[in-house]
């Protein structure tokens, strides 16, 4: 089936031919807890788009003088269907989960965990970082996948020059001639980082399939001839084989993250990724009883031990009286 036919409200482009109608998304700022409340900028999911290919959501953060923001500190916390990818600038973080991996995350080194049918982790900065700076990402597995095994991979992918002045790591799927080995068990993703000196551009060959977001990380940005404020997120359609990036006056940092559109309704609440509102009442009952915040079955164990003399683990939070709808 040709791309026209697949997406046939799609203006079609001529080859090379980028995309010009480009959806800018602005953050919201989210404190993430504590006494001292980590504040992240949040440009995945909200109102008027939930998801780009299969990432749902996109935290950014910093970078933050952790003697005044307390760092990350996020205890032990569930999490269901999809896949957490970590992705630093400055600092570090200590993650350990329920499946018995303990890493260290470093700048510009992946840490992707595979949730499936269920995990709990925590993220923890170590005291010797003094600055934190990243992105937090997800991204929802799809339906043959979402009830595996969890997994953890870690991947340190090399610079690329793809055009004089930029600068790109691949570390999910393919662009510009580089290919990360990573096994997403999510067909056709990208994740990226890109950074480009003052008045740099790069024209990338992208698949038609493929829809993108690029994220504003560190000044402003160019997508497709329309400006990106820093923190915004520049949304490009399915419909051209080539984004074109480029930075201002001043040097840019720039994610992509692309996939072909998920095709799936998904229902996401707190750290769960379901297909249903039952579905995350089950999933949210079970994390309860498992870790003895409230009474339940725990006959069949879904979220795994963990190792002791850790922080205590986050409750889930109440749900909505209404019931929680699907999203795509």
């Amino acid at each position: 089936m040709s791309n026209e036919e697949r997406f046939p409200h799609v203006a079609v482009l001529e080859p090379g031919e980028p995309c010009s109608d480009v959806e800018v998304l602005t953050p919201r700022d989210v404190p993430l807890g504590g006494p001292r409340a980590m504040s992240v900028r949040r440009t995945l999911p909200q109102r008027k788009r939930s998801l780009v290919g299969s990432w749902c959501f996109l935290d950014h953060y910093g970078p933050d003088d952790v003697s005044v923001t307390g760092g990350m500190r996020v205890p032990r916390h569930p999490h269901t269907g999809l896949a957490t990818v970590s992705w630093l600038f400055s600092g570090e973080i200590d993650h350990l989960d329920s499946a018995g991996h303990a890493a260290r995350v470093k700048p510009g080194e992946l840490n992707l965990m595979i949730a499936g049918r269920g995990i709990t982790h925590q993220e923890i900065s170590p005291d010797e970082t003094t600055t934190l700076h990243g992105v937090q990402l997800w991204y929802a597995l799809p339906e043959s996948q979402r009830f595996s095994d969890n997994h953890f991979e870690h991947y340190v992918p090399d610079a690329v020059i793809p055009a004089p002045g930029v600068s790109a790591r691949v570390f999910l799927g393919e662009l510009a001639g580089s290919a990360s080995p990573v096994d997403t068990r999510t067909p056709d993703l990208l994740g990226a980082e890109l950074t480009l000196q003052a008045g740099a551009s790069v024209t990338l060959d992208v698949r038609r399939d493929f829809e993108f977001a690029a994220l504003a990380e560190t000044g402003d940005a160019v997508v497709n001839g329309t400006e990106v404020a820093h923190g915004s997120l520049g949304y490009v359609a399915v419909g051209s084989d080539t984004v074109r990036l480029a930075s201002g006056d001043a040097d840019a940092r720039i994610l992509l993250l692309g996939g072909v559109p998920f095709g799936e309704q998904i229902v996401m609440w707190w750290n769960f990724v379901g297909r249903s509102h039952d579905e995350i009442v089950e999933f949210r009952e079970r994390y309860q009883a498992e870790l003895g915040f409230e009474p339940g079955d725990t006959a069949d164990p879904l979220f795994g031990d963990f190792p002791t003399g850790q922080p205590a683990p986050l409750p889930a939070p109440v749900l909505p009286n209404a019931r929680l709808r699907p999203r795509e």
